[in-house]
């Protein structure tokens, strides 16, 4: 009876420890898959995380290219003119691309330029306003180039609505000829610059004789005619160096760089007869004006510009009183009624 029990008691105790072994493999199996499940959501991690960076970083290069093209267009629109404009789009472009050389060019162009150069069609405000042209760019980099273009196009209108505001801003609508106010400046600065280096400065006071007889026998518009034509005879008879701004009504002022009294007179007395012997066509009517011209000299007659304004006035006033149609030089007196 005692070895039973004893029997039974072993027995019992086999059967707990396969129990438990049975019980152990089968955590063993369990913790098996719950390991592989979670090295397998790992693995889906870590590629989603790929995912993710790779699209992080595309999203950067979008970001990074759309700045870019932003620099870019703004560095242009801070050009003052074409040239600037365009040096300043080849130095930004050759931050991304390889090219040997890349030019402006109008509507129309050599066609033989397309042998050697990739030439594109810029467009704003779905016009066209120029070519640009690009050597030695490989063919996988066009599209890009294409794309910076067009932002060039964009930077290229502005600088040219700058240049026509600031021509606008500067020329007489009727003649075009500069303005009294950019004259005057102009005259401060060539003023300064014949103090500084020892220069001669001359300015010419020219004003249309007789010219309220003229808009009240013809009209206005007669009268502007006259005064267009005569401003283009008048810039036909300078230098490139000179300047010629309307003062005022019938009245033009001519400053001239680097001329003494002497050469001024001469530069004059070609206006004042050049003007007598053209011939005006104002509508209708065939017309013929003259001028008279005073001359102030730098440092002969004037040490500040105002100087040289008021001395060239009395000397024309002076033209006005001996008959019209001449030129004075100023003299040390005020010329008298």
């Amino acid at each position: 009876m005692h070895s039973l029990i004893i029997i039974l008691i072993f027995l019992y105790i086999l059967l707990i420890v396969f129990l438990c072994k049975r019980s152990l493999e089968w955590r063993f199996l369990i913790l098996k898959k719950e390991l592989e499940f979670l090295k397998q959501s790992c693995e889906g991690l870590i590629i989603k995380e790929k995912d993710v960076l790779s699209e992080k970083s595309k999203l950067e290069g979008e970001t990074a290219k759309i700045f870019a093209l932003y620099e870019i267009t703004k560095d242009i629109s801070s050009a003052i003119n074409e040239g600037e404009a365009l040096n300043i789009f080849k130095d930004k472009v050759r931050q991304y691309l390889k090219f040997e050389d890349c030019k402006l060019l109008d509507r129309h162009f050599d066609a033989g330029l397309s042998k050697d150069y990739f030439i594109l069609e810029l467009h704003a405000e779905r016009k066209i306003i120029g070519n640009l042209a690009i050597r030695g760019i490989p063919e996988e980099d066009k599209e890009k180039f294409n794309i910076l273009a067009q932002q060039f196009a964009l930077g290229l209108r502005r600088v040219r609505l700058y240049e026509k505001i600031e021509e606008l801003a500067i020329t007489d609508s009727l003649t075009h000829i500069f303005t009294r106010r950019y004259a005057l400046e102009r005259l401060e600065e060539e003023f300064s610059r014949a103090l500084k280096y020892k220069l001669s400065l001359s300015l010419l006071m020219i004003d249309v004789d007789n010219f309220k007889t003229f808009n009240d026998k013809y009209g206005h518009l007669v009268g502007d005619v006259i005064l267009k034509e005569i401003a283009l005879v008048i810039k036909s008879n300078i230098r490139e160096i000179d300047l010629l701004g309307r003062f005022g009504g019938e009245e033009f002022i001519c400053i001239l760089p680097e001329t003494d009294e002497q050469g001024a007179n001469f530069a004059a007395e070609r206006i004042r007869s050049s003007v007598q012997e053209k011939e005006i066509k104002a509508y209708d009517e065939l017309l013929k004006a003259t001028i008279s011209v005073g001359i102030a000299t730098f440092p002969k007659n004037a040490s500040k510009p105002t100087e040289l304004i008021d001395k060239s006035d009395w000397a024309l006033y002076r033209a006005k009183n001996m008959g019209r149609n001449r030129v004075c030089c100023f003299a040390k007196f005020k010329p008298t009624t």
